[in-house]
């Protein structure tokens, strides 16, 4: 049946599969029957010949080959969209093109990362790593959790011009330039070591929300577990953002202190919702663990109510109080006290169906989606019937005297999407996206209020559901998080990727998959699967790849990157030098294809080392690098960028320092000699 088919359709096979074909890059990128899912062999396949013939031989399905064309992208040609995601583990975060799912960068952010000379001595990546490290302690924090990528946003779009990212793992944020697409600051929070619901930004950026994670001490104090309802506090943090200087100003920042449930992920409202922040929570139970002592486990204490709590969030009557200086002072950081944000309106909760993980507010503002890990449903929240129940002031309470809204009272509706749903996108036809872990799948479905009229079927019901064969946390929409989503494509960041890929030991690539969302109906198939060899991608933000501007080469020669001006010490060519006073020394060097200026430099034993380096290039990917073995540096020096290290000369010996980029026929060339005389 197969061979009748590819030859009655050899036609317009050839005419599907002839730019695939012409490269070699024909590949098997959509879901498949368990026949056609793993070929028994396609070595004797080539990528030469009849187009028909190969395709049969490999043993690919229409489907196959139309997701093929869909994705294919050649060389020369853009991708239309950028997908921001998280690297886990890596600390790091990844730049994926899309449709083509090629991965085009990894920005190095809270971990060390050699190619781009990142924390190997580098002055300003010294700093800015630094920055994250605990006050006070002597120790460096050299990796991170990154989880929750956002985009800078003006009145509710992304507009390309930065990133924000938190790391789970040590309670920081970080700051990225779309310009050169580099880490420009870390902040650490001063009252919680962990966060899990950063990082977000509100419509227009003034703010960037980090919500915590794991309840403990504001400050992580010591205090028993056995006083954990006592001593244990959640907390929300806000960091006022300033576009101009592109930093957190951490002195006009503050938070909230919560109640020690575990916080979550948050969203900020947009449109009618402006002005409000939304996060869920789990563990209202307040478990505190000890299975080791005959104690519930996490997994069964945390997860024992049928409800948790939808944290409500006045943001911006949250900023009167705290400029009022109605805060507490928890190790210099302002901090609004759980009775203050209670008295003064700026903390409510709703009830959410228990162990949820998601909360994600509609493009219009006009509607909070909440999924709960351990039930089948959806819960939206409609914000009008939030703020009559609030203005109504009929609340129960939680215990530390929290305002509980009416479930009831504030429920718009709730879809029965399957077992597992985790997190909501939208796209531009009136449609939601959910994941759902437990299926696995991503299930489609119809929202009501404005976006009624956009497509045929009832609202608030389940339209279709797509597998994804393996355990699916995130999802991410084309601008899904937006005002204005683009739907076309969603992609699917899984926590498995069992059988997909060959096999490469235990440790197993993370699977992403693209899958084509753009015709309403029934229909949204897989039509690409990326392994990513790093940490977990938990979350992603996909902006149009138009709306980004950055630099190809920077502005100016002697460009530091840290400070976005000429640095101090830029050098242009016939103005190296090497200026000792004492014992120490200071180098300023040019780095030009293909050779380094100068390229004999001497000192002794026991200098103190100020090296300076400029490259003078101003050609379009012309960057060098510089290593120096046995000192631990190893830069990357991008057209027109000052690098500036330091070191002490502790060692003696001839080291030859030399271009880790290949830079042109001379690479090879492109050296120096270091000698550092022994001291007496």
């Amino acid at each position: 049946m197969k061979k009748e088919w590819f030859y009655r359709h050899k036609l317009l096979l050839t005419s599907l599969l002839i730019v695939v074909v012409g490269v070699g890059l024909l590949a098997s990128c959509g879901d498949k029957s368990d026949e056609a899912a793993a070929p028994e062999s396609s070595g004797a396949t080539t990528v030469s010949g009849d187009a028909a013939a190969i395709a049969e031989a490999r043993g690919l399905t229409p489907d196959d080959i139309l997701a093929a064309v869909k994705t294919y992208t050649p060389s020369g040609m853009y991708d239309e969209y950028v997908m921001f995601a998280s690297g886990g583990h890596s600390g790091q975060v990844y730049v994926v093109g899309l449709p083509s799912m090629r991965v085009i960068k990894k920005i190095a952010v809270f971990t060390p990362e050699p190619w781009q000379g990142y924390g190997y001595g580098a002055q300003d990546s010294m700093e800015i790593l630094a920055e994250g490290n605990v006050e006070g302690s002597d120790r460096e924090i050299t990796w991170g959790d990154t989880h929750h990528p956002a985009l800078s946003e003006t009145n509710g779009d992304y507009d390309g011009e930065f990133l924000f990212i938190n790391d789970k793992a040590n309670g920081r944020v970080a700051v990225i330039s779309l310009k050169d697409f580099e880490t420009k600051q870390i902040v650490k929070n001063p009252i919680a070591l962990g966060d899990h619901g950063g990082t977000m930004a509100t419509p227009n950026t003034e703010w960037i929300i980090e919500g915590g994670q794991y309840g403990s001490p504001l400050g992580w104090e010591y205090a028993s577990i056995e006083d954990y309802e006592a001593d244990y506090r959640g907390m929300i943090t806000f960091w006022k953002f300033d576009r101009e200087s592109g930093r957190i100003l951490e002195d006009q920042s503050f938070a909230i202190e919560l109640p020690p449930y575990w916080q979550d992920v948050c969203d900020s409202g947009k449109l009618d919702s402006e002005g409000w922040v939304f996060c869920n929570s789990f563990n209202t139970e307040m478990a505190t663990g000890g299975v080791e002592d005959g104690n519930p486990p996490f997994e069964a204490g945390a997860s024992q109510q049928d409800m948790d709590y939808l944290h409500i969030f006045n943001l911006d009557k949250a900023v009167e109080v705290a400029a009022a200086g109605k805060t507490m002072d928890v190790k210099g950081f302002p901090v609004i006290p759980l009775d203050t944000a209670i008295e003064e309106g700026l903390l409510y909760f709703a009830p959410e169906p228990k162990s949820p993980h998601g909360v994600d507010v509609s493009p219009d503002g006009q509607f909070v989606t909440v999924s709960g890990k351990l039930d089948p449903h959806v819960s939206v929240y409609s914000f009008d019937k939030i703020q009559d129940t609030i203005a109504a002031g009929n609340f129960e309470f939680d215990q530390y005297g929290v305002p509980i809204l009416n479930f009831d009272d504030v429920l718009e509706a709730q879809i029965e999407v399957g077992l597992g749903p985790l997190h909501t996108q939208y796209d531009d036809k009136g449609y939601a996206y959910t994941s759902l872990f437990l299926e696995p799948a991503v299930a489609r479905w119809t929202l009501g209020g404005d976006f009624s009229d956009l497509n045929d079927e009832e609202d608030w019901t389940l339209v279709q559901k797509t597998p994804v064969q393996y355990n699916v946390g995130h999802i991410a929409a084309a601008e899904g998080d937006t005002v204005s989503p683009d739907g076309k494509y969603l992609v699917s960041l899984n926590k498995w990727a069992i059988d997909r890929f060959l096999n490469v030991g235990p440790l197993l690539p993370q699977n992403l998959q693209l899958l084509d969302i753009s015709e309403p109906g029934t229909t949204m198939p897989v039509i690409y699967d990326l392994p990513l060899p790093d940490g977990e991608p938990h979350y992603a933000q996909i902006i149009k790849a138009d709306k980004l501007d950055p630099w190809e080469v920077y502005p100016e020669i002697g460009w530091n990157p840290r400070t976005g001006e000429v640095d101090e010490n830029a050098t242009q060519i016939g103005e190296e030098r090497i200026v000792r006073d004492g014992n120490n020394v200071e180098i300023w060097m040019t780095a030009v294809r293909s050779h380094f200026t100068p390229e004999r430099v001497e000192i002794k034993q026991g200098d103190k080392v100020t090296w300076h380096i400029t490259n003078v290039e101003r050609a379009y990917d012309a960057t060098h690098g510089f290593a120096l073995p046995l000192y631990n540096i190893n830069l990357s020096i991008e057209p027109g960028e000052t690098v500036t290290f330091e070191f002490e000369a502790t060692e003696d010996g001839v080291f030859s320092y030399y271009c880790t980029e290949f830079c042109s026929a001379l690479h090879l060339e492109m050296t120096g000699y270091l000698l550092v005389e022994p001291g007496e």
